[in-house]
């Protein structure tokens, strides 16, 4: 039985070339590629591939927003930017995350392994993964997200903080912006994926 991939990159050298390597293993069919994660998800509705190689800039949203589309295709996410890419991918529901320098033979088999129901983790990321991020967050950032992270008014944060809500504001804000989320809610999500919450 062959393996439906659909090759995603924003470089449209990288997907004819890792195009070009998957068409030469005999269990591999490439059924799709696409350039950036929105026409990814609409490319993996359209040809229901088993492994979709990630190799975007957004693979972690890909591997998000295809999870519920699509449960039993797999995404290996492909990256050149590292660690935090890597956590991000993993805890997003990425099966595989490898560097884009991996050999050719690495990246045929991870796709096998994740078709077949496995994980990978590049061993030159899976140290630097397991070992928690630090927090960028201070003390008093982290306080005010704790509490406002059960619906706690700011107005309540502020009385049990002993600050004014303006100053709750500003720490939120900052917890925001520091840990690139969208709005509160997303940091409050983002501090707890990475154990600070």
């Amino acid at each position: 039985m062959r393996i439906r991939v659909l090759v995603a990159d924003e470089s449209g050298l990288e997907r004819v070339a890792l195009t070009a390597l998957l068409r030469l293993e005999g269990d591999l069919d490439v059924v799709a590629s696409a350039a950036d994660g929105e026409s990814t998800v609409a490319a993996a509705v359209a040809h229901t591939p088993d492994v979709v190689l990630a190799g975007l800039l957004d693979g972690f949203a890909v591997a998000r927003d295809l999870a519920p589309l699509l449960p039993s295709c797999a995404v290996v996410v492909l990256t050149g930017t590292g660690v935090p890419h890597a956590r991000q991918a993993l805890v997003t529901g990425a099966k595989a995350v490898l560097p884009k320098s991996s050999p050719s033979g690495v990246l045929a088999d991870v796709v096998r392994r994740v078709h077949a129901g496995g994980r990978y983790l590049h061993p030159a990321l899976a140290a630097d993964v397991l070992v928690p991020a630090p927090c960028p967050l201070t003390p008093r950032e982290l306080e005010a997200l704790r509490l406002v992270a059960y619906d706690t008014p700011v107005a309540e944060v502020a009385g049990r903080m002993g600050l004014s809500p303006g100053t709750v504001r500003n720490y939120l804000s900052a917890a925001v912006t520091k840990l690139g989320a969208e709005g509160t809610a997303g940091a409050v999500a983002a501090a707890r994926d990475n154990g600070w919450l």
